[in-house]
């Protein structure tokens, strides 16, 4: 609650360094100490209601569904054929989750949230985004999302990692190892999508992450800077690129 003094909230982190983002309050609904973070939701002035964690914001009602929509459907547009198996990586609002509801072709969709207290209060205080979880074709795993992707082999056809940003319990999403659990993970010309950040605010460990990704021999498809998501094929893509 620190991140609120009279009545407003300030989006204040060592990731960009020199700038906040403000929001007024109207009201907070809710605030805890889940087992890995800290969550607030509060109904904000000009974007309706806020949900927050570690200080950082995760989705307003206003925007969320510019984020949802392309980091969903902008991979499994990529695919070949249509995908029948996809594994979302953190998500526990259910907007991703909500967006791939829409595929017919769906027939299993893996989410692995580290955090139950996330879903919890998105299906209480979003339940528009939140929608997601009621469809049946969704299986739900709290766990930890590297050591998850880790046990699979060949299983997806896409894999999509909604995290936050990359400290505290998704720092380890953002790593080596990581990509590469998610690479085995992945059906022949499979994809992985990723909240890659803001090309803005975090330009030092995003040009970070481009080039080590070069170095592992990843591909990239697309990239989407104005909605915070990256694109990488994955095996065998036919739209891939050698890098």
């Amino acid at each position: 609650m620190d991140a609120i003094t009279k009545g407003w909230f300030a989006e204040l982190s060592e990731l960009w360094p020199g700038q906040a983002m403000n929001l007024k309050v109207k009201e907070v609904l809710h605030s805890e100490r889940t087992k890995f973070q800290d969550l607030i939701v509060f109904e904000s002035d000009a974007f309706g209601r806020v949900l927050v964690l570690d200080g950082v914001i995760q989705l307003t009602e206003r925007d969320e569904c510019a984020y949802q929509e392309m980091i969903a459907h902008l991979p499994l547009c990529a695919l070949k054929s249509a995908p029948k198996k996809v594994l979302v990586v953190g998500g526990g609002d259910g907007g991703v989750l909500r967006e791939l509801s829409r595929y017919d072709s769906l027939e299993h969709i893996d989410i692995c949230e580290i955090d139950e207290g996330v879903i919890n209060a998105a299906k209480k205080y979003f339940p528009k985004v939140a929608c997601g979880f009621e469809d049946p074709r969704v299986h739900v795993h709290i766990a930890d999302g590297v050591a998850f992707v880790k046990q699979q082999t060949a299983e997806y056809d896409a894999i999509i990692v909604d995290s936050s940003d990359p400290i505290g319990p998704a720092q380890a999403l953002f790593e080596r190892p990581f990509y590469t659990y998610m690479h085995n993970a992945l059906k022949p010309g499979g994809v992985v999508c990723t909240q890659g950040e803001s090309v803005w605010l975090h330009m030092v460990r995003g040009f970070y992450c481009d080039t080590t990704l070069r170095k592992w021999r990843c591909s990239a498809l697309h990239r989407q800077l104005s909605f915070w998501s990256e694109v990488f094929t994955g095996h065998n893509s036919p739209f891939s690129q050698r890098l």
